[in-house]
């Protein structure tokens, strides 16, 4: 089995020697889901430099509802996440290309360092509260709307 790169480095405990603070938050930014049934808005920050997507929600002890961390891939690519160091537990949802979900990962055990792999190349992942996803009824194949994932609105 090949394995893929982690998104979040053991070396990055080198690099960061201090948990989250407001200093380094980024500008929150609407993002929106569209199920059969709804559409679901978040506010999300978005991991924009090699840093911040190696940090990504490691060392926070919180995440309120709504609210996330968005990954962009470019190009699209297979990646794989793991929990190490971070305390919530998550959901985790691949994003391909055209924004439609690819797979979503739930309930995602915090501290682990299981791999959790895209399935296959992905533009984005979203990671949100566990439960989520089950809660709003997201599930594979639904729209994401986000400028940096996908820039058109899918039909009414």
């Amino acid at each position: 089995m090949r394995r893929l790169p982690v998104v979040a480095l053991t070396a990055l405990s080198i690099l960061v020697s201090a948990p989250f603070d407001d200093a380094t938050a980024t500008e929150l930014q609407p993002l929106s889901i569209f199920t059969k049934s709804r559409k679901a808005d978040f506010m999300v920050e978005v991991a924009r430099t090699e840093r911040d997507r190696a940090l990504g929600l490691m060392f926070r002890r919180e995440l309120p509802p709504g609210s996330g961390m968005l990954f962009i891939f470019v190009p699209a690519r297979s990646v794989a996440f793991w929990m190490k160091n971070t305390y919530v537990s998550l959901d985790i949802i691949f994003i391909n290309a055209d924004g439609r979900i690819r797979k979503i990962a739930p309930n995602a055990t915090p501290l682990s360092q299981r791999q959790i792999a895209s399935g296959g190349p992905v533009r984005a992942v979203l990671e949100v509260l566990a439960g989520t996803a089950a809660e709003l009824g997201i599930s594979p194949g639904d729209q994401v709307e986000h400028p940096l994932v996908v820039r058109r609105r899918p039909p009414a």
